[in-house]
């Protein structure tokens, strides 16, 4: 008998993109499956275009519960799914119709229970009238579990490689959820969060390679709020500090970046979360800077309140403050040459 595949689709106020989702979870070549629709909530209308596709396709379930975000809204597909396997999906993305069958392809090749398939997936850009403006393919290509935890320590923008463990390009085994959850507490990077979970849990992860997956930007992500994202990153090292001190370590690219920002902008309250759990050494101000202790970059923070931004920031410095640095570093070599 051919695996039974549960296809969550989390939906909140994304009523005029769902149709579009659902059915390319109907549209698939594998087609022992269930679409469960999950409305977290939604004040659209959701609820109608769920009860039209519902008209439309057996397969297609409806379930509304109250607003919890994004995680909660998976973990309650997953305990409603009836299937061995789980691919998750947002309602304003969707998959390509053979991402289904072709990872399960990879099972004659591996017994092992606890396996997620991961493919390559393509970033869609639209405009406000919703027509597509660009797109851009990500091939994540094999990684091993140690390179797929160091990246998905890193945040995106720091790094010219892709998300390795998006949701949408994944199909999980449902034994995965025995050992852990999506995390509800992380509304945002909760993708990122839940692969390192799996992973350090021995989830055996299979490069499936195909662009299985279309991964939407547009004007209503929520993830296009600098604050909103910085908050969350701090957040997620935070629990990494917490729950896998030993990773800690591989956390350091992203963690300086975002303790430079804190001193750069004087976030008080960045700064003393961050200062919490950063590995020392740290390379600030640009990596001109080392330091090698919290005294120094408690000092640090306190002379970033009384210095002028172009002082410690060659990004600030217009023509005058430029002319001003290299005088003042022109005398300081001449200091020091006539002190020597």
């Amino acid at each position: 008998m051919s695996p039974f595949v549960s296809i969550i689709v989390n939906c909140y106020n994304q009523g005029c993109y769902l149709e579009r989702s659902v059915k390319s979870v109907l549209a698939q070549t594998f087609t022992d499956i269930e679409c469960l629709i999950v409305d977290d909530g939604s004040t659209d209308n959701s609820r109608q275009v769920s009860e039209y596709l519902m008209n439309q396709d057996s397969r297609v379930k409806y379930f509304y519960k109250e607003n919890g975000g994004l995680p909660s809204s998976r973990n309650f597909g997953v305990s409603q799914s009836q299937g061995e396997w789980i691919q998750c999906l947002d309602a304003d993305d969707w998959i390509h119709e053979d991402k289904i069958r072709y990872q399960l392809s990879f099972l004659e090749k591996n017994i092992n229970k606890e396996l997620v398939f991961y493919s390559d997936y393509q970033r869609v850009s639209f405009d406000s009238e919703q027509n597509i403006v660009d797109t851009q393919e990500h091939v994540i290509s094999l990684l091993t579990k140690e390179e797929l935890i160091q990246r998905l320590l890193i945040p995106d923008f720091l790094i010219n490689t892709p998300h390795p463990a998006l949701q949408q390009a994944m199909l999980m085994n449902k034994s995965i959820f025995s050992k852990t959850k999506f995390p509800e507490y992380l509304k945002a990077l909760g993708d990122r969060y839940f692969a390192i979970d799996i992973l350090m849990a021995g989830a055996n992860f299979i490069y499936t390679p195909m662009i299985g997956a279309y991964y939407t930007k547009h004007q209503l992500n929520r993830t296009n709020s600098w604050d909103y994202m910085k908050n969350y990153y701090i957040f997620f090292y935070e629990n990494i500090d917490k729950n896998y001190s030993e990773l800690n370590k591989l956390c350091v690219k992203g963690l300086e970046f975002y303790l430079d920002d804190a001193i750069r902008q004087k976030e008080q309250d960045n700064f003393r979360r961050l200062i919490k759990i950063i590995p020392l050494p740290v390379y600030l101000i640009d990596k001109q800077l080392k330091i090698n202790n919290k005294m120094s970059l408690k000092l640090l923070k306190i002379f970033r309140q009384i210095l002028p931004n172009f002082l410690l920031y060659e990004r600030y410095r217009g023509p005058r403050s430029r002319k001003l640095m290299s005088i003042l570093k022109m005398e300081s070599r001449g200091n020091y040459s006539t002190n020597a």
